[in-house]
């Protein structure tokens, strides 16, 4: 009787690949993340991000609520949330089946008629050019010869009487031109504080959070893209690898961020960020 070609040991390539709760973990500590900070970035307790680690999804209310912390926790840590989802389904009995779309009539219903033209507000429109034109054209006609008077108001003659100015005219005031510096800070609004990131030497993990703590951006910033971030008072960054990030803060780049593949934690607020 043949088996089919399996391996020696019995078992598929799919059975050598690491588990979920496996592949997350290595994941984040690549990254020189730990539980809490991957907690706080994106608000899942520390102790479900545990269990998923260990593959214990029992925390999570149910297989829905464990995808969504699977797709998470997996673009917080650099890795592709739909393949780890696809690995969750297959060990759990796949997806449910979709909920069936509304029909397109219902949507087809509730839009606004269009308006029809306002025929009155034309005519009146047109009527009052008609008569304006008219007006002035009868106006310039009783002003006679309007060449010479604009020839007699333009050029006077100058009065004998008149002292003659012999003083050199004055050149006017170099006006200042603004330092660089000062531009860009004046070129972002000065009543927030405004973050702009941009990864030029690589990817990195990112994470913004307002004054109030509320997440604003988490997951991977690929090389070349850029975020920009903006809040009232305050913003709190986490940089996954500040080596690779270009930073402006107000209008103002920051220099040396950070070296390759270290960890920072920054905070800033409003005005210039070498003096806050």
């Amino acid at each position: 009787m043949s088996i089919g070609n399996l391996p020696e040991d019995g078992n598929s390539p799919e059975d050598d690949r690491p588990s979920i709760g496996r592949a997350l973990q290595q994941a984040r500590i690549s990254m020189g993340l730990t539980v809490d900070e991957v907690s706080s970035s994106t608000r899942v307790r520390t102790p479900i991000v545990r269990g998923i680690e260990q593959d214990d999804f029992s925390r999570c209310g149910g297989d829905v609520y464990a995808r969504g912390h699977i797709r998470v926790l997996a673009r917080a840590v650099g890795l592709d949330p739909e393949s780890l989802i696809a690995q969750f389904d297959a060990e759990h009995g796949g997806r449910p089946a979709p909920t069936a779309p509304a029909p397109l009539f219902e949507a087809e219903r509730i839009r606004p008629e269009p308006r029809r033209p306002n025929w009155t507000a034309a005519m009146v429109a047109a009527i009052v050019a008609v008569v304006g034109f008219v007006g002035f054209t009868l106006f310039r006609g009783g002003d006679g010869d309007g060449s010479s008077v604009a020839e007699d108001t333009t050029s006077p003659k100058p009065s004998a009487s008149a002292p003659t100015n012999t003083a050199a005219p004055s050149k006017p005031a170099t006006p200042h031109k603004p330092d660089p510096s000062d531009s860009a800070i004046a070129g972002v609004p000065a009543d927030k504080v405004t973050v702009k990131l941009t990864a030029e030497g690589g990817q990195s993990w990112i994470s913004a959070q307002d004054h109030n703590g509320r997440l604003i951006e988490e997951g991977v910033l690929r090389e070349g893209d850029s975020k920009t971030f903006s809040d009232s008072r305050r913003i709190d960054l986490v940089l996954g690898n500040a080596g690779a990030i270009k930073l402006f803060v107000n209008g103002k780049e920051v220099k040396n961020v950070g070296t390759s593949g270290a960890v920072q934690r920054l905070s800033y607020t409003k005005g210039d960020p070498e003096a806050g």
